[in-house]
């Protein structure tokens, strides 16, 4: 058969009646095929817009997969209108606003199609189709990946989506298709996609990994049923539900998330049973607003990345966790906000770094059965309206057992607290609760300790082997009744219990220095920097400040920026020298104003200033905590001084790097808590003007007006410096080390093409600088390649230069 022929088996009820012929186009084999007709097409590209109307199949030549290419110029490449079979055929598609595979009706096979496209889609489902789909593979840069619309569906088996404009596989419009075994990777949008009321997705055995995005997405009423599939590798949230969204996980496994593994908002459900939530930067699980709810029955939650709760319940979701495991967490369980509730049964929650369950602003959580180990805080329930019950559980290893803080009523009945390093239970500021039938054993502090008057509720509590004693209660303390400890005597009982002899040796102020196991801070659920004990500074540089200068020295450009932090380093060091001869010093302020541009080495220059100061003896350490404004401003009335005093305390002994300062102070503030931020930061700079170099950084203009407008600001820092945009030669420059640190080489005329490239750049408020200089080399090496990986057994040269036409195009 002929290249460029088409030879059609047509086939009838009767054996005499079948043919073969050959045509000269697709389309003229496809008018002449009738329903059972086998189309054998010869190897070569058809640029040909194919419609299937009848039950035939269409397929390459056997033993040569991928010889067979339509692709015509615009279009629908091929259109499915039938239960055909379409086998081992190579789809290209140059239209941005069609799909290249497009199935409207019928119930089609579609067996090793590799679809090669720049479309809006690389395979589309439509209306009342249900294709079966096998092993066939999509890249489509230009668009999605699969898409399933308007009430189409199908199963899709092995299929992989290798690469997605958009979402890697999109469900809309009352679709509901099923995955088996599926691959989706490299997608610039969610991998998963669900959308809108009767939408619908199942997924059995596949995996998501790589994506700019989202690894699942499930929005607007949609539902979806996962089981025995994994989601990792992604840059935003593992998992998404928004909307009244229902998702079911079982036998699944979330990990390697920068962000939330498990995200929930706007009364969205999810069922979570027998997964694994691992390797996470922000909450395990993050549970948002009202009736949106997680039931997870058998799972585990572990080895967190960032410093954020395990599992995070606020303004008024819920969420139930029955015989699951949380563990090597900063927090295992945080419920905030009235109306939010978490109820723990029969579960494991250990190595924890701060506090295992916190209670606060009106939530509640119900703990039964459960067990809490190695923590620094067992369970805090910190204010007025937060309580709850713990039944039946187990505190081991921590340093403080139970704290019950500031109004805070919680029912803890039959709980036993073993070896905590301070007090067993905690109560101070004006918190209640009821304690009926707990024990603490081999206490480092008190077993009991209730101070500051607090009308808790103590009956049949024991104490053995207390360090400090059983029992310490303020005078009109705590109501107790049958009441015992291994100490003679016991507890006493009375209307008003008081033990005044010791009440003045352990009280509240104690706690704030000797750990964070005792009314440590509440952390932010919006922060960036990681866990720091604030007691325990972080190591000095070991670097002498000429070392880091000359690091300082060796980034591009910056002249201006580097005489002037050369300038504060001499005025530091003369000063230090004066100071050793008895001289007067001259008052140097630290503190510094950035202002310039995105990519202009801002935060890299903040921390080798830290790290100078720190070789001068002027910091501790150096180090740098680098916040903004989601990070320093609560949701909550007082959320905000919390935040900000938390941040200032991780960078004591180094430098604070406020970026984007000017949103503390935003031009229609209103009742912003931004000012508050502002006060105590102020505040703070004051009271401890040695501890630590607060730096404010954003664009000229805004930090202008933030400076102008906070004048108390202002006054704390000693100048500013600006980082100006950097010339074309400089960004030549910054490729040219990229090149040299990734082992390319530029070929000759390609600094010339950069240089002119740069020029023409435009300069908007999208130029990052620094940052665009490296993702245009990031652009050259994935076009180089694309081109590279054509040549059969490239020489050295081929795989390390970059040529002109490596340039990506200009914006």
């Amino acid at each position: 058969m002929a290249q460029g022929t088409v030879q059609v088996t047509h086939t009838g009820t009767s054996r005499w009646r079948r043919r073969t012929g050959e045509y000269g186009s697709l389309a003229a084999a496809l008018e002449a095929a009738s329903d059972g007709d086998v189309l054998t097409i010869a190897p070569g590209t058809y640029r040909e817009n194919l419609v299937i109307q009848r039950a035939v199949t269409l397929r390459g030549p056997e033993g040569s997969p991928g010889s067979v290419r339509i692709a015509p110029s615009d279009g629908v490449p091929l259109t499915v209108r039938s239960s055909a079979v379409v086998q081992d055929l190579h789809i290209e598609g140059q239209d941005s606003a069609a799909p290249a595979l497009l199935v409207e009706d019928g119930a089609p096979e579609l067996v090793d199609v590799r679809v090669v496209t720049r479309s809006a889609s690389g395979i589309e489902v439509r209306g009342g189709a249900r294709p079966t789909v096998r092993r066939c593979t999509v890249d489509n840069p230009g668009g999605i990946g699969i898409a399933v619309l308007d009430g189409g569906g199908g199963v899709f088996e092995e299929c992989e989506v290798m690469s997605a404009g958009q979402s890697g596989i999109a469900v809309r419009g009352g679709a509901h298709p099923r995955l088996e075994r599926c691959r989706v990777h490299h997608a610039s949008g969610a991998g998963l996609s669900v959308t809108g009321e009767h939408s619908g997705l199942e997924a059995i055995g596949c995996e998501v990994y790589e994506v700019k995005g989202s690894g699942v997405q499930i929005t607007g009423r949609a539902v979806a049923h996962l089981t025995d599939c994994d989601v990792h590798r992604t840059t935003s949230d593992g998992v998404t539900l928004d909307t009244d969204a229902v998702l079911t996980l079982a036998d699944c496994r979330i990990h390697d998330i920068p962000e939330n593994a498990i995200d929930l908002r706007s009364r969205s459900v999810l069922t979570l049973t027998r997964s694994t939530v691992r390797q996470f930067g922000r909450n395990g699980l993050s549970v948002w607003d009202p009736g949106t709810r997680v039931d997870a029955n058998q799972c585990e939650i572990h080895d967190s990345t960032g410093d954020y709760p395990a599992v995070w319940v606020s303004d008024g979701a819920t969420v139930v966790l029955e015989s699951c495991r949380v563990h090597d967490v900063p927090d295992a369980l945080f419920v905030l906000d009235r109306g939010s509730r978490a109820d723990v049964v029969d579960s494991d929650l250990s190595q924890v770094r701060n506090t295992a369950v916190s209670v606060s602003d009106g939530a509640t959580a119900q703990l039964d059965d459960c067990r809490i180990r190695e923590a620094a805080t067992g369970a805090w329930f910190r204010d007025h309206g937060s309580g709850g019950t713990l039944a039946n559980c187990t505190v081991d290893g921590v340093q403080t057992g139970v704290i019950v803080t500031k109004g805070a009523d919680p029912t803890i009945e039959r709980c036993t607290v073993t070896s905590p390093a301070e007090a067993g239970f905690y109560v101070s500021a004006g918190g209640r609760g009821s304690l009926h039938g707990c024990r603490v054993t081999d206490s480092g502090g008190y077993g009991f300790h209730v101070i500051d008057g607090c009308r808790t509720t103590l009956k049949k509590c024991r104490t053995e082997r207390c360090a400090r004693g059983g029992f310490e209660f303020a005078e009109d303390g705590p109501l107790v009744e049958d009441c015992t400890s291994d100490e003679s005597g016991g507890a006493r009982t009375s209307a008003s219990t008081a033990s005044t002899a010791s009440a003045a040796k352990e009280s509240a102020p104690q706690t704030a220095t000797q750990s964070v196991g005792l009314l440590g801070a509440i952390p932010g659920q919006r922060t960036t920097d990681p866990a720091a004990d604030v007691n325990a500074a972080p190591e000095p540089s070991s670097r002498s400040s000429k070392d880091v200068l000359g690091e300082l020295d060796k980034l591009v450009g910056l002249d201006s920026v580097k005489r002037e932090v050369r300038a504060l380093t001499d005025m530091i060091e003369v000063g230090r020298r004066r100071q050793l001869a008895g001289l007067k010093a001259a008052s140097a302020r630290r503190h510094l104003v950035f202002t310039g541009s995105p990519g202009t080495g801002k935060t890299t220059v903040a921390r080798l200033y830290g790290e100078i100061l720190a070789s001068l003896g002027v910091l501790q350490s150096g180090h740098l905590v680098e916040v903004s404004r989601v990070d320093l401003v609560g949701e909550h009335i007082g959320s905000t001084a919390i935040r900000t005093q938390e941040a200032f305390d991780r960078a004591r002994g180094g430098v604070l790097f406020i970026d984007e300062a000017y949103a503390l102070s935003p031009e229609d503030s209103g009742r912003d808590f931004g000012r508050e931020a502002i006060d105590t930061l102020v505040k703070l700079m004051e009271d401890h003007r040695e501890a630590v170099v607060v730096i404010v950084a954003g664009y000229t203009a805004e930090m202008k007006r933030f400076l102008s407008v906070n004048p108390g600001v202002a006054s704390r820092f000693s100048r500013t410096i600006t980082f100006g945009d950097y010339a074309p030669e400089e960004l030549l420059r910054i490729v040219e080390q990229q090149a040299e640190e990734h082992e390319y080489r530029l070929d000759t005329g390609t600094g010339e093409a950069l240089l002119k490239y740069f020029t023409a750049l435009p300069k908007g408020p999208a130029f990052g600088n620094g940052r665009t200089a490296r993702q245009t080399f990031e652009a050259m090496v994935e076009r180089h390649a694309g081109r590279v990986a054509q040549f059969d057994e490239p020489s050295t040269d081929d795989l390390t230069l970059l040529y002109p036409e490596d340039l990506p195009e200009l914006p």
